[in-house]
């Protein structure tokens, strides 16, 4: 199984920014126990602060990965292009959040992704990742 991870703006930074809800681990912490513990998955990263390259990336993975594990981050709430790019391809898309987006700020509570997903995962921390990784494993084989 191939599963992409694509994590939008500001995700480079996790581990330092706002620990209060995202924590103190780094992404790359997180995503080595994800290759350890389903290490029989081919997972593929990818992140950037631009709009543009996460849509390439969609499209680049979007007709030959099993899956993809979208956390658009601050494009949840703005891009109507990354939804585009979700509704172009044959590769399902699940949307993930590391915090409980509804449980803050009112903006935060419009997603453009979910609409053009699989399903979505929020809240969970990085566990929403793996959790993602389950939703394959037992619906995507």
């Amino acid at each position: 199984m191939k599963l992409s991870i694509i994590n939008g703006p500001n995700l480079n930074l996790l581990g330092k920014r706002e620990p209060n809800i995202y924590g103190n681990e780094s992404f790359d912490v997180y995503l080595d126990f994800l290759k350890k513990k389903y290490s029989k998955i081919n997972f593929d990263y990818f992140q950037s602060n631009i709009e543009g390259e996460i849509i390439d990336q969609i499209q680049k993975v979007g007709f030959t990965y099993d899956g993809i594990l979208l956390n658009a981050a601050a494009f949840t709430h703005t891009s109507i292009g990354i939804a585009d790019a979700i509704k172009s391809i044959s590769t399902p898309v699940i949307e993930i959040h590391i915090s409980n987006t509804f449980s803050r700020e009112d903006f935060r509570h419009k997603s453009y992704i979910s609409p053009v997903s699989k399903g979505l995962i929020v809240g969970f921390g990085f566990e929403s990742y793996r959790l993602a990784v389950e939703s394959f494993i037992t619906n995507y084989k």
